[in-house]
């Protein structure tokens, strides 16, 4: 029996190991895919220190991490076609069973392994312009942020946007809506250097969400409007009562941050009068990633800054710390195995 090298998550003691296990073996639909880079990212910390719950669907209590994933295919599975060994993939973050959303390395096992298994309708081909490090953060860092800002907020050409919350999601966010043309954005984050990459990337100004001055701030840049549209990466409780309180009329939150925690609101007759909405976001459509990929491989969007380290898959532990306590303020860990 071939065996292999997973990091892998016992959900009811939140231990996280490096283990062997058996090399998977494609079915019938999949292939096997030699993972090149995978992506560290905070729900996969709010995965291991429990804040999450447990996965909705997972059978087992343990569970292969990993949900941003590139490599090339190692195997194909039976009635597999028009693909072949050796080709560059990039994975979606999941795929649809039974009308169900079902998370890569959350409700079935992920890429923090030398190999993961994939079905073939959640692969697409990866160019060889695009480093798999930036390839693995398309899937999640890069296309929920732009589901949530085309598709769920629909935010138009010249229309005010907050970004709540500037890691990897954020700070793609900020990328992304420059791209389609928003003005202002604005970016809210507690941690200084986080404020700082944010006006790198492109935010017209960065605030601390404990600034008196932030709602005067806000109304004095949007010339007493407020934002059209926020997006919160933070996924936290107290974030709700300030961007509402720097809306715009008909001006939407999208929640795209994961607690587990209440949404409450303080006042629903401002909420009703302003006639403000709160829109629930998760993941990404089958067809964003391509485009994500296809924009990268010709110069549209550039990703190059995202990746702050590269580490051996042994240290997926170390990754997880440092993703949690911010050490050297990473954007995006990236473990190869």
């Amino acid at each position: 029996m071939d065996l292999m090298r997973a990091a892998r998550l016992h959900v009811p003691s939140r231990t996280l190991t490096i283990e062997d296990v058996p090399r998977p073996v494609p079915g019938p639909w999949q292939v096997l895919v030699k993972v090149a880079a995978a992506g560290v990212c905070m729900s996969d910390v709010h995965l291991i220190d429990g804040s999450l719950g447990r996965p909705r669907h997972l059978a087992e209590d343990t569970v292969t991490i990993g949900h941003e994933v590139a490599g090339t295919i190692a195997e194909l599975g039976p009635e597999v076609g028009g693909w072949s060994v050796g080709q560059r993939v990039v994975l979606q973050a999941g795929e649809i069973r039974d009308g169900e959303t079902y998370t890569r390395g959350v409700d079935y096992d992920g890429g923090w392994a030398d190999y993961a298994l994939a079905s073939v309708d959640s692969i697409f081909a990866l160019p060889d312009s695009i480093p798999f490090e930036q390839a693995a953060i398309i899937p999640d860092a890069v296309s929920t942020p732009w589901s949530a800002i085309v598709n769920t907020a629909q935010v138009r050409p010249g229309e005010a946007a907050g970004v709540w919350g500037v890691g990897g999601l954020g700070s793609h966010a900020i990328q992304l809506l420059r791209a389609v043309c928003a003005f202002p954005i604005v970016a809210v984050d507690p941690v200084p250097g986080a404020r700082a990459r944010a006006l790198e990337l492109g935010a017209d100004l960065a605030l601390d969400p404990r600034d008196p001055t932030l709602k005067d701030q806000i109304l004095f840049l949007t010339e007493g409007a407020g934002l059209n549209a926020a997006f919160d990466f933070a996924g936290v409780a107290s974030v709700y009562d300030q961007v509402l309180g720097v809306l715009a009329e008909e001006g939407r939150l999208v929640v795209v941050g994961l607690s587990g925690r209440p949404l409450t609101l303080r006042d629903s007759t401002t909420f009703s009068y302003r006639k403000h909405r709160i829109l629930g976001h998760f993941g990404s459509g089958d067809d964003v990633v391509p485009r994500l990929v296809d924009l990268v491989d010709h110069g549209r969007l550039d990703f190059s800054r995202s990746i702050t380290d590269v580490l051996p898959l042994g240290k997926a532990s170390v990754a997880v710390r440092r993703m949690h306590t911010k050490e050297g303020n990473p954007l995006r860990l990236i473990l190869a195995p």
